[in-house]
């Protein structure tokens, strides 16, 4: 019976690793340049309403968010089931809102103070008197332009 001998020793050449922290560098720069952080934790439950029109919000840097809706599960036992107001990531009254005001204000360079916006993220089942001291508040500190969020079928909208 004839035996098989391997003649020559056959050895897989090994892959260059020297370009790999380059690859990965790219790779981590793209992410870093194409991810936005959240500006805010959002502590109460919002199901926006479903809506047919409405626009894209442009310029997302000159707008100030007021979330309202029910506390989240694990701040019920806190704060209660009665739809509260949110101002940055802390619950707040409604007469916190013209100091809420006052600082988005401030922020904002004198070019863009006059073209704040101020966008209302309301939950579908909230109360409309709580919506209404909103925007009494939000008249009483001169912010006047006001545009609520929405769901659209494919992106969230907001409309005057």
């Amino acid at each position: 019976m004839a035996r098989f001998v391997k003649t020559g020793g056959k050895t897989v050449k090994a892959i260059s690793t020297a370009s790999l922290p380059d690859i990965v560098f790219i790779v981590l720069f793209f992410f870093m340049a194409i991810t936005t952080m959240r500006e805010t934790d959002v502590m109460v439950t919002v199901r926006l309403p479903e809506t047919t029109e409405g626009k894209v919000l442009e310029k997302k840097s000159l707008a100030s968010f007021i979330f309202i809706g029910e506390p989240l599960d694990n701040f019920r036992a806190l704060y209660g089931a009665e739809p509260k107001i949110q101002l940055n990531d802390t619950y707040k009254e409604i007469a916190d809102i013209q100091d809420f005001i006052a600082q988005e204000r401030e922020q904002l360079n004198e070019a863009d103070k006059t073209k704040m916006l101020v966008v209302l993220k309301i939950d579908k089942d909230a109360r409309m008197g709580i919506v209404t001291d909103v925007k009494q508040a939000l008249r009483r500190a001169s912010a006047l332009k006001i545009m609520y969020a929405s769901m659209n079928v494919d992106r969230i909208v907001y409309g005057k």
